[in-house]
Formats: structure tokens, C-alpha cells, sequence
């Protein structure tokens, strides 16, 4: 692949005609720039750019430096100052801090983008892959909350169906507005629940896509449902999937 065209390539994101007054943070700004293109051409989605684009600029804020100055220990400085104070990140979120991290400095590192001859040629430096086994997080396991968070006991989620209900009653009882928005607010919490849906492919759920479970015949209708936008792979579109609620004994 010529590198002058591959998406996110330097001379595609910052033109060789023109002089920045202050070349680092000019650099470093166009460095963001051709990565957004690499992620854009491999059809990620908005949020999941902007997310790694904020937290690669968050670490370079916190070391004071730019990529062709960054170091391994930086990268460990960073991390050990996210898991200290009274509310450190949890275990997923920096391993996923990581991940992008090491995938910003893969992409300036790769001679096909251009990035290190131009900073060689500017500063005298050039970027490096510093995020290695040493001192990142491996992904081990499949689940990786804190154990200190239990689900709900059967007492504790009846009490909770029974306050959203009691909600909606109460609306209508007072002749307010509002008593569809509560009782959607009510069924929303109980489908969560039967079938274990994320936020976004709640959010999307219309009444078509109940379906019959025979399983459970006993809830006719309501014993299955499909998810039309459930979560996507890398550069794929939404996928499709159909949810069973198993009836309680």
C-alpha cells in the first residue's frame, strides 16, 4: 500500500506546503486527525473514536509530552495515578484505556502513515510503541466487575418492580402527566430483566418484536424477543438476535 494514500496517512492530513508557528502540538493535533481517518475507513463508529481520541489526549495532558517523546514508564505513571484516590478506574476500563493507547502509538509507529520520518525530520524524534506486556493489563478473564456487586435477591427485586408500578399509580391517582411515560418506564425495567438486554437495544425495542417462546407457553406472545440493534462487531452493522425469557419454577 503507498503510504501517501492510505487513510490517515501524514501527507494526507497535514500537507508538506505548509508551516505550523508551534510544530509539536500542530504535529500532535494531525496525528489525531489521520488516526480518526484510519478508524472512520474501517467503518467504527462515532462515539468509539472520539472515546479514544479524548483519552489518548488526556494522557499526553497528564505527562506534559508528545508521542515521540513518550516513554514506558509514562504509560505506567498514567495508570498507577487512574488507580489511586478514592475512585479508581475499574479493572475493564483501564484495560481498555491500554488497548487504545497501544493501538494510537501501533498506528504512528507504522511506516505506512508517515508519522515517524515526519517527526525524525521535525524533532529529531520518533514515536514508540510504549505499551508492552509489562506494564498492561492482560484479559484473562471473561467477567471482570468487582465482586463486591451482587444481583438483586428476589425480596429486593419484587421491591423494585413494585415501586415502578407503584409509580405509575400513583401519577394517575394524582391526575398528573406523565402516567404513560412511568408505565413505559415500568415494562422497560421488566424487559431489561427477563431478557438481559444492553441499553441501545432496549432503547430501540418496539411491541413487533415480541415473539412466542414455545418454552414458555405460558407467556404467549411475550416469551421471546427479537434484538435488531444489538451490539456490533468492529466495522459491522447491528446485529440481529432473538432473546428466550425462561420462565421461573
Amino acid at each position: 500500500m503507498d503510504g501517501v494514500d492510505a487513510p490517515g496517512a501524514m501527507r494526507l492530513v497535514a500537507p508538506g506546503n505548509v508551516r505550523a508557528l508551534d510544530p509539536a502540538p500542530a504535529m500532535f493535533d494531525a496525528m489525531l486527525t489521520g488516526w480518526a481517518r484510519q478508524q472512520q475507513s474501517r467503518l467504527l463508529a462515532k462515539k468509539t473514536i472520539s472515546d479514544r481520541v479524548s483519552m489518548v489526549r488526556r494522557f499526553a495532558l497528564f505527562n506534559g509530552t508528545y508521542p515521540w517523546q513518550w516513554t514506558a514508564e509514562d504509560v505506567e505513571a498514567y495508570f498507577s495515578a487512574q488507580l489511586s484516590g478514592d475512585s479508581p478506574l475499574a479493572h475493564s476500563t483501564v484495560r481498555g484505556q491500554q488497548s487504545d493507547l497501544r493501538m494510537f502509538c501501533s498506528f504512528v509507529t507504522d511506516a505506512r502513515y508517515g508519522w515517524t520520518a515526519a517527526c525524525l525530520e521535525e524533532f529529531g524524534h520518533a514515536p514508540a510503541q510504549v505499551c508492552h506486556d509489562w506494564n498492561t493489563v492482560d484479559h484473562v478473564a471473561d467477567y471482570e466487575g468487582r465482586p463486591g456487586r451482587r444481583a438483586l435477591t428476589y425480596d429486593e427485586l419484587q421491591a423494585l418492580f413494585d415501586a415502578a408500578d407503584e409509580r405509575v399509580e400513583d401519577i394517575q391517582r394524582r391526575g398528573r402527566k406523565g402516567v404513560l411515560s412511568a408505565w413505559r418506564d415500568a415494562v422497560m425495567l421488566k424487559s431489561v430483566y427477563a431478557y438481559g438486554t444492553r441499553r441501545r437495544e432496549t432503547s430501540m425495542l418496539d411491541l413487533h418484536d415480541l415473539r412466542h417462546n414455545p418454552r414458555a407457553k405460558a407467556y404467549g406472545r411475550f416469551g421471546a424477543l427479537e434484538v435488531r440493534f444489538g451490539k456490533a462487531s468492529r466495522g459491522s452493522p447491528p446485529k440481529t438476535s432473538f432473546l428466550m425469557a425462561v420462565r421461573a419454577a
